[in-house]
């Protein structure tokens, strides 16, 4: 016995949850599948949101009725040697009124919440229900998911993969292939509960604003990966991002690199006396443009993490707003193909068409050498720490002439034995990722 619904989204996630929203809202019957017992159980809890403008579009003043925790005014990227830390810090009142730029959320509640948007337009959630593999038809289009429950085949013209990471459908559709190591990372984070007048007077917020710090360097010591803590209403989100093929090569384990993050000299003042309330750990998708799969085909979509759209530069970290911009561009072009009676791949192609125009594919695009540049070796494991030497060197007063700083410069790159051919390379291989 097999059931049948107008479409099927696998994954409710932020992609797999707007795709739904969206199919719903246009009146057909759509499936949210989610292999958790609720959406948000399988996720890492704390994250960043950035560019909420997407979801404004959908749900206007989202923020008003979502479990949004804070909004960022703040953002701090540091460099890190094993003592010190060199930090660039932007804070902006800019950032503190409607629409905002992002905030922090705690993605069980934040996830829950978007899918009963889904559900309350119309769709029907199964939880707990695992989709192995896709439905055929006589012609070898996809006409459905064969889930993991008795009489499991689900049938619907259309079908949403938003199934995370690992890209269990789109890799049974062919879409597809099997990521290397170098291309997926492993993020590990504790949730610390300290109280809300502690975390505004330890960093220096008022009322709802937020900060978000990210790290490089020593930090993950010879791994390659970095790190970030988020602050929350009464609590912090914090953790590492490591790579899993430097992570396999050096024998680390990730939850020890952690541990040497909160102990770090920046680090632990922020975090002392905070009690654990969550451990977590997730796979994420980092190697950008050169991880896209195929998007669509017959009777097929991919969004979200499944299409590999995260956006991981080391400036930028961001992931829900790429997911939810292509679940909002997936369920519009279901609901096109469906008006047509036409699910085909070439009715379905508009999807990428629309990806296209968006920031979503122009980002990965423009950012396209950025993920492998920040995890070269010199980035990872060498310039952090002569940023940090040069730091120390000018600030440094020992009742002597000063030095200006190109000297000082030169200086610490040859104690680093940077040759100047590598220097030169790396600032060219920078501008790329970066400026031009």
């Amino acid at each position: 016995m097999s059931e049948r619904f107008d479409a099927i989204v696998v994954g409710a996630g932020p992609a797999g949850s707007t795709a739904a929203l969206v199919i719903a809202r246009a009146g057909y019957r759509v499936l949210l599948l989610e292999r958790g017992e609720f959406p948000g159980s399988k996720n890492v809890s704390g994250a960043a949101f950035y560019a909420p403008a997407v979801l404004d579009a959908l749900i206007p003043r989202f923020w008003e009725s979502a479990p949004v925790e804070r909004y960022l005014t703040r953002r701090v990227l540091s460099f890190m040697s094993p003592e010190s830390s060199f930090a660039l810090d932007c804070k902006t009142q800019h950032f503190a009124a409607p629409p905002y730029n992002a905030f922090t959320i705690i993605r069980p509640r934040f996830d829950r919440w978007l899918a009963n948007q889904a559900v309350d337009a119309g769709a029907t959630l199964l939880t707990e229900t695992v989709a192995d593999d896709v439905l055929r038809d006589g012609a070898g289009r996809v006409s459905g998911v064969r889930v993991r429950r008795e009489g499991g085949d689900i049938e619907a013209p259309i079908v949403i993969a938003a199934d995370g990471v690992n890209a269990f459908l789109a890799k049974h559709a062919g879409l597809q292939r099997e990521f290397a190591a170098h291309e997926i990372s492993l993020g590990v984070k504790e949730v610390l509960a300290l109280g809300r007048e502690t975390i505004e007077e330890r960093f220096g917020l008022t009322g709802d604003e937020g900060t978000a710090q990210e790290y490089i360097g020593s930090i993950s010591g010879p791994v390659y990966g970095g790190a970030f803590l988020y602050t929350n209403r009464e609590t912090l989100a914090l953790g590492v991002i490591v790579q899993l093929s430097s992570l396999a090569q050096h024998r680390v384990r990730a939850y020890d690199l952690l541990e040497c993050f909160k102990a770090h000299p920046s680090v632990s003042p922020l975090v002392r006396g905070a009690r654990l309330v969550e451990y977590s750990a997730h796979m994420i998708p980092e190697a950008g443009w050169k991880m896209l799969p195929r998007l669509y085909t017959d009777g097929m979509l991919v969004a979200g993490d499944a299409a590999a759209l995260c956006f991981a530069t080391g400036l930028y970290l961001e992931g829900i707003n790429y997911a939810i911009a292509s679940g909002a561009a997936a369920g519009a072009t279901a609901v096109s193909a469906l008006q047509r009676g036409d699910t085909s791949a070439r009715s379905l192609s508009t999807y990428e068409e629309q990806l296209k125009r968006s920031f979503v594919l122009r980002d990965l695009h423009t950012y396209r050498v950025a993920p492998s540049f920040i995890n070269a070796e010199g980035i990872q494991n060498i310039y952090p720490l002569v940023i940090t030497s040069i730091a120390e060197q000018v600030f440094r007063s020992r009742g002597e002439p000063k030095r200006k700083l190109l000297p000082v410069m030169v200086s610490e790159l040859r104690r680093a034995r940077v040759p100047v051919w590598q220097l030169i390379r790396d600032l060219w291989e920078g501008g790329r990722a970066f400026l031009w």
